[in-house]
């Protein structure tokens, strides 16, 4: 499929068949995050597969809260995405420019891997709701930040049509 028909097939999937997803797979989505541009080309990030069963259950806690996330103990798939620190250039640049670029890129990779995943016939759902704390010890990650989740797996649901803004609403030309 082409890029535009990706973009309309990627999609948050809350439900998940009970297939194993290939490391192979896996790792063909690492890579397409891998390749993401990042400012200074500082690559901030590192991602933490977690597809052992026991680790996997205690994961899928730490996602659910509140009501929210419940979906988590079905995927196969739970990646952490930890935020490493950028080289010194784009800390400085992040300083001086007080945008958090470290972020921005975080943000890059974590959508090339969804979309190498969709491409894959897999699905995907980005989380930022969970207990840091928890996972932080649960994956022994220290004092680095998480600041999402991603679940991974065969999409058990529909493909839903996507709702969105109108062109006008989300653009401009030449002003604001």
């Amino acid at each position: 499929m082409n890029l535009y028909e990706l973009i309309q097939k990627r999609q948050s999937d809350r439900k998940y068949d009970s297939r194993r997803v290939d490391r192979d797979m896996v790792i063909k989505c690492l890579e397409a995050a891998r390749l993401a541009p990042s400012a200074c080309n500082s690559q901030p990030w590192k991602f933490v597969i977690v597809d052992e069963p026991e680790l996997l259950k205690e994961m899928a806690s730490a996602a659910a809260g509140m009501g929210m996330n419940k979906f988590a103990a079905q995927a196969p798939v739970i990646v952490a995405v930890v935020l490493e620190k950028m080289n010194f250039t784009a800390s400085i640049g992040s300083v001086i420019k007080d945008k958090e670029y470290s972020l921005l890129d975080v943000g890059i990779a974590v959508e090339h891997f969804c979309l190498q995943a969709t491409e894959l016939g897999l699905g995907t759902c980005i989380l930022g709701w969970f207990d840091e704390k928890k996972v932080k010890k649960l994956l022994g990650i220290g004092n680095r930040r998480v600041p999402l989740l991603i679940t991974l797996g065969y999409a058990a649901g529909e493909h839903r049509q996507k709702s969105r803004k109108s062109l006008e609403e989300i653009s401009s030309w030449n002003k604001y």
